[in-house]
């Protein structure tokens, strides 16, 4: 078949199946456009799930009638200098108007200020009309009907309208996030209506639109950021340990500005929370990342929405270390909602606290749950750990001379008559009784405090655990024979690079030749461990991120298993005085709010709830 040049509108339509995948892309191009003109206001109204109408109306500073036809030209833009590298808009690639109105009908009515009338031109399947008058306000009408008429293939792969309609309400969300000083406003057939009022553009603004987005719930269990290393600025808020959700939709990530999904920053976020998290729950966070255009590439797909950074490492420990640091300094925070939760299942009728829930990370209660097991049991628990024989402080070992044996009554077992008043201050208060064997209850002036004993101890032997390992060089254990592993020749390079930190940890390697290293040492902690295995992985990690965070997570998941098996035991009789002592500890370590597998170790109930659910307020 001979080379042939192809025509305009079948150029449009290639482009169009890379920057238009759905409805939402659709709508994400216009009312980026609408940003970067300036809006104060944009206006957004779907039907069918924005496949029968996308509309969006802002109040920019509108397009100049002399250039209307070429804003729906290919590669006709306004927004790029003559620096690739410099990008300081939303959009620069001049794609998708010229894209959209090759595979829908679109029209455009636009006005400048220093205009006396508005202008209007239509692209009806990369059919263009002429430019004609019409009456419009300040800004820019962008209207698209009958998306993918003109391919219709695409709409095979479309989904329902409520799913459509759900990706466009998310698009409009992660940008309104970014930008507080401007109003949204969607609406859709089902005369449900979004509307985001504009904040000011400060920390405080940007904090309730944020709660406008995610919920009002968002800023009382949210810690902020704020960190820099080498003019790269991260700032932003990250959920406390026991607020997570079930998925990772309510992680947003902007970097200048833009709104991305970029596996490194979400990669950075896991690894944060990993030691706080159980591997199926995921933390609540918005982050903002401000550096020199130069130093990111947004040019790695026509979406726009992956990016690509010159130094990624650096990138990836500012975020991992800025939360960390974060969490540390928050010291010890139980969520609101748990609080709630425990509230609602004082009141009458169905109780809403017990078991998590599918979405949004707040717990229901199964009315069956008690009836069909007959109340706890501590040997039936799931989360009773196994006997590993030795102990911690308040492990298997020193607990033994407690043990008294079943109680005639849970109120009798630990109860304090007349509690420390100087105790009363501190955030967990002083211990008042031990019930069920496990259940500590705590009361500080304004509040009751209920701590899971095995929970709280558990993190507190980890987060020791963990000092004693990373404080100084771990144990090692010689191989008898040398393990060769055969790796390509940039992982090979790669490892020996990092051949000093990783000795650190109990991994002895060294290059054995070209596309080969050899492993002379392992951490003694592993035991017999598949070596070439934990060598590929460790190459994989530090391709991705430039870290050795593969082994320290092994090494750290280690501990929190010893750390299990070795902290106090539900069922478990404790003297007022280790109460009082656990409460202290808890109180002086950072992350204690959680246990190792991300559960709360405690909940706060505040004497003025309390006061309600008794109808005394």
């Amino acid at each position: 078949m001979p080379i042939r040049q192809l025509s305009d509108t079948m150029i449009n339509q290639i482009a169009a199946g890379e920057v238009i995948e759905r409805p939402a892309s659709v709508v994400k191009e216009l009312v980026e456009n609408a940003l970067d003109a300036g809006a104060s206001r944009v206006e957004i109204a779907t039907a069918g799930g924005g496949l029968s109408l996308i509309r969006v109306v802002d109040d920019g500073s509108g397009i100049a009638i002399d250039e209307l036809m070429l804003a729906v030209s290919r590669h006709c833009t306004s927004k790029l200098s003559t620096d690739i590298h410099d990008i300081r808009s939303l959009g620069f690639r001049g794609e998708a108007l010229p894209s959209i109105g090759s595979v829908a009908r679109l029209a455009i009515r636009s006005r400048t200020p220093s205009s006396d009338a508005a202008a209007e031109v239509s692209v009806e399947g990369g059919h263009l009309s002429a430019v004609k008058p019409a009456a419009a306000n300040r800004g820019t009408s962008v209207e698209v009907r009958d998306l993918f008429f003109a391919t219709p293939a695409r709409l095979k792969f479309m989904k329902g309208e409520r799913a459509e309609s759900s990706a466009i309400s998310d698009v409009v969300k992660r940008i309104a996030i970014a930008f507080p000083s401007v109003r949204f406003t969607l609406s859709g057939t089902d005369r449900s209506t979004l509307d985001l009022p504009a904040a000011d553009d400060t920390p405080e603004g940007r904090l309730r639109r944020i709660a406008q987005v995610m919920g009002s719930d968002f800023p009382e269990n949210a810690l902020a950021v704020d960190a820099v290393r080498e003019d790269v600025a991260l700032s932003g808020h990250i959920s406390i340990p026991s607020y997570s959700r079930a998925n990772a939709l309510q992680q947003y990530a902007y970097v200048n500005g833009r709104p991305v999904r970029d596996k490194l920053i979400a990669g950075a976020i896991r690894g944060a929370f990993a030691d706080v998290l159980p591997r199926d729950r995921h933390a609540v966070s918005v982050l903002f990342l401000t550096l020199d255009p130069a130093l990111v590439d947004v040019n790695v797909h026509p979406a726009k929405a992956d990016v690509r950074f010159r130094d990624p490492g650096l990138v990836r420990g500012l975020i991992v270390g800025a939360i960390k640091q974060a969490l540390a300094a928050a010291g010890i925070r139980s969520a609101t909602t748990g609080a709630a939760g425990l509230a609602n299942a004082f009141r009458p009728g169905p109780a809403t606290y017990g078991h998590p829930g599918p979405a949004n990370g707040h717990r229901t209660y199964d009315p069956s749950f008690r009836a069909s097991s007959g109340g706890f049991d501590t040997a039936r628990s799931p989360y009773r750990p196994l006997d590993m024989g030795f102990g911690q402080g308040f492990g298997e070992s020193v607990q033994a001379a407690f043990d008294a044996g079943p109680a005639v009554s849970a109120d009798a077992r630990a109860g304090i008559d007349a509690p420390d008043q100087s105790l009363l201050g501190a955030e967990l208060g002083a211990a008042r009784a031990q019930v069920h064997e496990n259940y500590i209850v705590a009361q500080t002036h304004d509040s009751l405090v209920i701590v899971d004993q095995h929970a709280a101890h558990e993190r507190l032997v980890y987060e020791a655990l963990k000092e004693a390992l990373h404080s100084r060089p771990m144990p090692a254990q010689m191989l008898l024979l040398p393990e060769i592993v055969d790796l390509p020749e940039e992982d090979a390079e790669r490892l020996a690079s990092h051949a000093d930190t990783l000795s650190r940890f109990g991994l002895g390697i060294e290059r054995f030749g070209p596309g080969a290293v050899a492993v002379r040492e392992t951490p003694s902690m592993l035991g017999e461990t598949d070596v070439g295995q934990l060598v590929r992985d460790l190459a994989d990690e530090i391709a991705d991120n430039d870290t050795v965070d593969t082994l320290k997570e092994r090494l750290d998941r280690i501990a929190a298993t010893m750390a299990c098996h070795g902290s106090v035991r539900s069922g478990r009789l404790l003297k007022p005085e280790e109460m009082n002592a656990l409460l202290r500890q808890m109180e002086a370590t950072p992350g204690s709010g959680t246990c190792n597998h991300g559960r709360p170790t405690y909940i706060e109930l505040k004497l003025a709830d309390i006061e309600r659910l008794f109808g005394r307020r």
